[in-house]
């Protein structure tokens, strides 16, 4: 999937940079290029990719502080300075739009909802999310922004593929480096799922192409990726056990978004060595992930690359069933409750009849 990025906030353009620099060491060629958007010039500073300051007027490019009425607000303001950086990128090659943002953040969680909107409103390709939600260590105002962000930005984006710092953060890392292994390990997933079809190295059997990924996100919602990969012996007869076994490991502990197993449909692209793939094995996982999920719009396919290991990944829309979203939203609406001075009436974000009619 030859795809756009775009980073808002400061969580936005860190795992942008991540996705980018992974396409560029893979060789994949499924970014094209990517943008990172701010209202806090510090935090772009840094980036090795082109930016746009927004809000300078009224921040004079401090950032929002939190703050995700504010956030929306600016994005909003100078949506159309983001949508001209935007236009000489957005060739007839890009297939779709990722808008990648913490969902914590003021800048990210306002501002991310309203670009995908306005994208949605200019462009005729899917618009994507990547959001990342805080973990229960972040506070309560960033719990308030997500839960806020996350019903309206998967109201907005044709898909939402969501991230849990919590299931990546390692016990005694310090913050920046457990927030760099986070970035590293979903630019691993996102950038393999963009990448299938895009930059096959050898010919497979039955390759994972774009319109699959696609079709997959056509389910909506919330979405989860996982990854998992193991040593495969030379002969594919002796891989059925490898490939459904990093197939499973990718749904059961590689997931970006923990036990989010109900969906509504899925991909699994197994890569590899097209001689090392079992078939059996590769048919077997995509059964077996059927019966996981249950849901029977299970896609499945090859992702051949020059390696001696197997390593599947795998794609799980309609997910905003699952126990680990309902957790999170639960925390967020404590959180509400806990310190309702964090915003005007916040409770209204979580007392709205279309969160409910989405879960």
């Amino acid at each position: 999937m030859k795809a756009l990025l775009v980073g808002v906030g400061q969580a936005g353009g860190k795992l942008t940079t991540a996705l980018s620099e992974f396409d560029a060491e893979m060789g994949f060629g499924a970014v094209r290029d990517a943008l990172a958007v701010n209202t806090a010039a510090a935090d772009l500073d840094p980036l090795p990719l082109d930016t746009v300051l927004i809000g300078q007027s009224r921040v004079s490019g401090h950032g929002v502080g939190g703050d995700n009425e504010l956030g929306s607000e600016l994005m909003d303001e100078d949506s159309i300075e983001v949508l001209d950086a935007l236009a000489p990128r957005m060739t007839a090659e890009i297939e779709a739009v990722v808008v990648v943002a913490g969902l914590g953040g003021g800048t990210g969680s306002g501002g991310a909802p309203v670009l995908v909107r306005e994208l949605s409103r200019v462009y005729d390709v899917p618009i994507y999310a990547l959001g990342v939600l805080p973990g229960r260590d972040e506070g309560a105002l960033y719990q308030v922004n997500a839960g806020r962000s996350l019903k309206t930005i998967v109201r907005e984006a044709d898909a939402t593929i969501l991230l849990d710092n919590d299931a990546w953060r390692s016990a005694g890392e310090s913050v920046e480096g457990g927030y760099a292994a986070i970035n590293e390990s979903m630019a691993k997933r996102v950038g393999l799922l963009l990448a299938a079809g895009e930059a096959t190295q050898g010919v497979g059997e039955s390759v994972v192409d774009t319109s699959e990924v696609i079709n997959t996100l056509r389910a909506g919602g919330m979405a989860a990726v996982g990854y998992a990969s193991s040593p495969a012996a030379e002969d594919a007869g002796e891989n059925v056990n490898t490939v459904t076994s990093a197939v499973r490991s990718a749904v059961m502990t590689g997931l970006s978004l923990p036990s989010a197993t109900d969906a509504d449909a899925g991909l699994v692209a197994v890569a590899g060595d097209p001689d090392r793939i079992s078939r059996k094995g590769a048919e077997k996982a995509r059964k077996w992930l059927q019966e996981e999920t249950g849901s029977m719009q299970v896609r499945g396919g090859d992702f051949p690359m020059n390696s001696d290991r197997i390593a599947a990944v795998v794609l799980l829309a309609g997910v905003e069933r699952s126990k680990r979203v309902e957790e999170f939203l639960e925390r967020a609406r404590q959180a509400v409750r806990d310190e309702p001075e964090a915003k005007p009436d916040p409770a209204t974000a979580f007392h709205n009849d279309e969160i409910d009619d989405l879960l």
